[in-house]
């Protein structure tokens, strides 16, 4: 819905309170007109209820609102003194109608001064669970979110197994889209495995389904920094197709909406209008090499010539970390290797000699545009424009494959091809203006990383927010206590030089807010 939809929704939920709870607020000595005013009413109400002024301030906020409503439900009921649990279940299974039946049909009487700590122990643990739910997906939707890194496509800078804190408050949260949704769950409800939201996958009726008429218009809260170049950020894959992040088979009429598409972390190493080339696995920037952080460490296959001699597994993996690639049919071996362990490895007596993959320049792959004729691959690519907000292109038959799913998908036009005309929305046009930037998003691992040369742009839209700390790193090589990597626990993912630590500084502020708490307490039972 867009938002005069939105707001011709929220007027009609305003009648339906007004509706359900006007003899309530009389009874609580309101006047009947305060419970259709829109937003004054739910501040009379958290009145009304006992309960702060700022609770109204939830019940606006995405996904925090599913939460709030069925507690307000409760509490709305229990100032009328309906108290049981039957009251209780009523209320949240009929989603707040059970009011009406309180409102109208039955002889309560205002409980102005209730006492508002459960009354079982029950009660308690539930009521400290909901709020713990809140409090939690509020942090996790518009502050800080975990994430872990599943693939390699960024070794040496971030590390299969390592668990991120995301920032949301950098590049601005983004207001969840998709508002009938679980909190802090992605696109799959973990053990059951189904989908986690509500939404028609159908891409035929991804705009006529009622349940998708439910999405929120795009919104973020504004930012403290714009994405720079070479910054890692996190973000949905525009062009992810998978049924839940667990179970790979891409279907291209299966449709998610943008805030449920799979999450993918890479570097951006191109921004909003630059132009960018792939040069031997090198990526240029409007005609200069890009220059990458000194703790980013670029990766690449190299076939090693051991005069058939076989190489030691664990060797490779503890002593040159060698995570990737096997023996080649001719007996040499293929290995992913960073710059600074091929100098290493070059030392080593049974390996001959040490020599760079690369696809030559007009050896085609199946890389976005997808035009064979371009001889484009994964190592020689480019030129490319990418797209900026407000920026102009001019659109032939030529230059429509480098842009159509911008206009059409990301940008939500109705995009048809007649012969050599190019129709958006009905009209002729020979060229297109941009509504939003966009990025062009790789990894480090230069050639087993599936990145934006398979599919392209990434909109702004789609950025979820920039890795800033790392809490933990899980080695699954790894035996016993050695299974953690220590080294990397408590340390900052962006900065340069080698990565400190901050563990122990962190144990040490736990263990003063643990003694003073329990100093508060010992000195309060003393007094």
């Amino acid at each position: 819905m867009n938002f005069q939809q939105w707001f011709i929704f929220f007027l009609i939920l305003q009648v339906i309170h007004f509706l359900g709870t006007w003899k309530l607020y009389v009874k609580a000595g309101r006047k009947s007109w305060e419970a259709i005013v829109p937003i004054y009413n739910a501040v009379i109400l958290m009145q009304i209820i006992n309960r702060p002024k700022w609770w109204v301030i939830l019940l606006f906020i995405p996904i925090i609102n599913l939460l709030m409503f069925p507690v307000v439900w409760v509490e709305t009921i229990r100032s009328f003194g309906k108290n049981s649990t039957t009251d209780t279940v009523l209320v949240i299974l009929t989603l707040g109608l059970y009011i009406y039946y309180v409102n109208y049909m039955l002889d309560v009487n205002y409980i102005e001064n209730r006492s508002l700590k459960p009354r079982t122990a029950a009660g308690e643990w539930v009521s400290s669970i909901v709020f713990a739910i809140v409090a939690a997906t509020l942090v996790h939707t518009y502050f800080m979110q975990p994430y872990t890194i599943p693939t390699s496509s960024l070794e040496k800078s971030l590390l299969i197994g390592d668990f991120l804190f995301v920032s949301k408050f950098h590049y601005g949260a983004r207001v969840p889209m998709t508002t009938v949704a679980a909190p802090m769950v992605h696109d799959t409800l973990p053990i059951i495995h189904t989908k986690s939201y509500l939404f028609s996958d159908d891409r035929s009726k991804k705009n006529t389904s009622w349940l998708n008429k439910l999405q929120l218009p795009y919104m973020r809260i504004p930012g403290i920094q714009k994405i720079k170049q070479n910054d890692i950020v996190v973000f949905n894959q525009p062009a992810d197709t998978l049924k839940d992040m667990n179970d790979f088979h891409p279907d291209r009429n299966y449709y998610k909406p943008i805030d449920k598409k799979t999450n993918l972390v890479k570097r951006c190493v191109g921004l909003p209008g630059d132009s960018l080339a792939i040069v031997d696995g090198y990526v240029y920037i409007n005609g200069k090499k890009n220059v990458l952080p000194d703790r980013a460490k670029l990766q690449f296959f190299y076939e090693a010539d051991t005069d058939g001699k076989q190489l030691n597994a664990n060797m490779l993996r503890n002593r040159y970390h060698v995570r990737e690639g096997g023996r080649l049919q001719n007996g040499n071996y293929l290995l992913n290797l960073a710059d600074d362990d091929v100098e290493k490895i070059k030392n080593n007596p049974d390996i001959k000699s040490l020599v760079r993959k690369v696809e030559p320049k007009g050896k085609g792959e199946d890389v976005f545009p997808r035009i064979p004729g371009l001889g484009w691959n994964t190592d020689n690519f480019g030129p490319i424009y990418i797209p900026k907000k407000g920026a102009t292109v001019k659109l032939d038959k030529k230059s429509l494959p480098f842009y159509k799913r911008v206009i059409a998908e990301y940008e939500n036009n109705d995009l048809k091809v007649n012969g050599d005309d190019i129709l958006i929305n009905g009209k002729k046009a020979d060229s297109y203006t941009f509504k939003q930037d966009y990025y062009w998003m790789m990894g480090d691992n230069r050639q087993n990383s599936l990145d934006a040369r398979y599919w392209g742009y990434v909109p702004f839209d789609h950025v979820v927010g920039k890795p800033v700390f790392i809490w933990l790193s899980w080695n699954s090589d790894g035996k016993g206590i050695d299974k953690i990597r220590w080294e990397r626990m408590f340390t900052t993912v962006g900065g340069s030089g080698k990565p400190v630590s901050y563990f122990y500084y962190f144990l040490a502020a736990v263990a003063l807010i643990y003694g003073f708490n329990k100093f508060r307490k010992f000195k309060k039972e003393r007094s």
